[in-house]
């Protein structure tokens, strides 16, 4: 079977099964286990001089492991490729984590609050409704980039050995990739090499967002609304979602108790936001999988 063919396969187990409870109840998730191994290593090597040399080195390492298990794994056969790569695709995690902010905006603000919480970094004790429900459209969009297309990018390029580099990579970037004073040294390799990484994929998953909403027409004013994002990749999805869906993104939010002024994405459209714009932006997600899904039974045939 080739890689391809395996991919419509994971993508297919990913939707159906998400991610079982009673699974990860009693194993640890391969996603958890980088985070132990790379805050192992956080602790382990990020003091003393040289921090960026020792950054880069830690990152070449965790790649050169994760390309080690993948190519190990690879070798079971096509069934356990499809279930392992299953397990690092993310659409039916990503879309529940996403509804349910919707089902807790509608029973009441702070429900959506603590909802929305779950996951994004930013302030959201102080949030109203357009706040929360953008949050959640925001993190729809960057994260069906970095958590589904892009690993599925990854496997077509390099199999299994490509979506543990990717997804390691992703990991470290998330968990030391930040300007900090203990971070910005020793996490820099990392949040480069997750922006290389993330290239392609955040505009293609901008491309798979745009499509059935008719909007690629619109590109050059897609591109100019990605580059006022402050992240090279993660503007591109979010400005394709905010016009797929006619809604303002970005815009004001606060981190750690201060108030930050970014631009808004897509500034013409409504800023009043509800559950249902939530609603609009699931919907969004599934037509893109569905592109993606084609796309990879395609390329499996031909």
């Amino acid at each position: 079977m080739n890689t391809a063919l395996i991919l419509v396969l994971a993508l297919v187990l990913d939707a159906a099964m998400g991610e079982p409870r009673w699974l990860w109840q009693r194993l640890p998730h391969p996603a958890v286990l980088m985070g132990r191994l790379i805050g192992w290593a956080d602790r382990r090597f990020n003091e003393g001089p040289a921090r960026q040399a020792k950054g880069l080195i830690t990152l070449l390492g965790l790649m050169a492991a994760a390309g080690l298990v993948g190519g190990l794994l690879s070798l079971f056969g096509a069934v356990v490729e499809i279930a392992v790569a299953a397990i690092l695709l993310a659409q039916r995690s990503l879309v529940d984590h996403v509804a349910a902010v919707a089902r807790g905006l509608r029973m009441s603000l702070q429900q959506g609050r603590r909802d929305v919480a779950m996951i994004v970094s930013r302030d959201t004790g102080a949030m109203d409704t357009s706040a929360v429900a953008r949050s959640a459209i925001e993190s729809a969009a960057e994260n069906l980039s970095d958590g589904v297309v892009a690993p599925a990018f990854w496997f077509l390029v390099g199999g299994l050995p490509g979506m543990l580099v990717y997804k390691v990579v992703n990991t470290a970037d998330s968990m030391i990739g930040y300007r900090t004073p203990r971070h910005e040294a020793f996490g820099w390799a990392a949040a480069r090499m997750d922006d290389v990484l993330n290239w392609i994929p955040a505009r293609l998953t901008a491309v798979l967002i745009a499509l059935p909403a008719g909007l690629l027409g619109d590109w050059s004013a897609i591109r100019a609304d990605a580059r006022l994002h402050r992240s090279p990749n993660a503007g591109w999805p979010e400005a394709a979602m905010g016009r797929a869906i006619a809604v303002a993104l970005a815009g004001p939010r606060a981190y750690d108790g201060v108030m930050q002024s970014f631009p808004w994405v897509n500034p013409q459209g409504k800023r009043v936001l509800t559950p249902a714009d939530i609603d609009a932006a699931i919907a969004r997600l599934w037509q893109a999988w569905g592109i993606m899904l084609a796309l990879a039974v395609l390329a499996g045939l031909f």
